[in-house]
């Protein structure tokens, strides 16, 4: 399985893919596989990029996945919290389960010895604005209705990689650094700047100038900015839908209340619809109270 560039251009690579699921600096990429795995493997051409690059969720492509070794790491960069993200491995991982087994002259599903897997690990790193910890674990298995659990299982760690959080890992891979400090450095000009292209622009000059990922940035700064801009725009469309739903929900329940206050008769169906800021006959079909 290979990583095609440019392939599906209508959808958008992130940043973070650049970087650590480009072919051409998979010494990044294994600098990172060593600080989440905590291993010290030396030889980055072992590394076989297998991201699905038609695999994406709102027009922004899957981040990186890739076979090292044995194992098999999926990768996704999130600037919003998802719980949802063992439901996307999922999803994912057979995908690109799927398509190594299809791709061996060698597997065979019907054989009658054990075909061996690669091992999976799945990460989410966080680099959003709301506060998260530093660590946690999310679970496929939250997701079943029943309460046994069942008999399935996918374990995600979420890892906040937020500028200043999580310093040992950070510390232990240069380019996720510089990265965060990146990142880091554009939001806070952001607020000073009001306008993202000047921000990006700034925050590129904050890197210091031993910074590894520095030239490669630089190089390809249209591109940078293009990926950077979408990605916003992308956060900021996930963050409106999640306070949409908080404004859905609050009214919901406060158009029960006032529905239950009508039915013990200790408002009318004027007063109700007042209070909602609806007109009778909105409240009477938002409620529920036709006969």
């Amino acid at each position: 399985m290979r990583y095609t560039k440019g392939a599906n251009r209508q959808f958008k690579d992130r940043l973070f893919k650049f970087l650590f699921g480009n072919p051409e600096h998979k010494d990044w990429t294994l600098s990172l596989c060593n600080a989440l795995l905590g291993t010290n493997y030396t030889d980055a051409e072992s590394i076989e990029l297998t991201t699905i690059e038609d695999a994406v969720y709102m027009k922004m492509k899957n981040d990186v996945s890739l076979l090292l070794h044995g194992e098999m790491l999926f990768l996704e960069q999130q600037s919003t919290r998802n719980p949802n993200m063992p439901s996307r491995f999922f999803e994912y991982s057979g995908m690109a389960y799927g398509a190594l087994m299809e791709q061996s002259t060698t597997f065979d599903l019907f054989s009658t010895k054990l075909q061996k897997l690669p091992t999976p690990y799945f990460f989410c790193l966080y680099n959003g604005t709301d506060k998260e910890k530093d660590r946690y674990v999310l679970k496929l298995s939250d997701a079943f209705m029943g309460d046994s659990g069942g008999r399935l299982e996918l374990l995600v760690d979420v890892i906040n990689i937020n500028y200043g959080r999580n310093k040992e890992l950070l510390d232990a891979c240069s380019p996720l650094k510089e990265y965060s400090f990146f990142v880091e450095r554009t939001r806070f000009h952001l607020k000073s700047t009001n306008s993202l292209e000047v921000a990006l622009d700034i925050a590129l000059n904050d890197l210091p100038d031993d910074a590894v990922i520095k030239p490669f940035l630089l190089a390809n700064r249209a591109e940078v900015k293009a990926m950077c801009i979408t990605e916003y725009d992308e956060e900021k469309t996930l963050r409106g839908r999640y306070e949409e739903g908080i404004e859905k929900g609050i009214e919901k329940g406060r158009i029960k209340t006032l529905a239950e206050l009508v039915k013990d008769g200790i408002l009318t169906i004027v007063q109700a619809a007042a209070r909602a800021q609806m007109t009778e006959e909105e409240f009477i079909e938002k409620a529920g109270l036709r006969a």
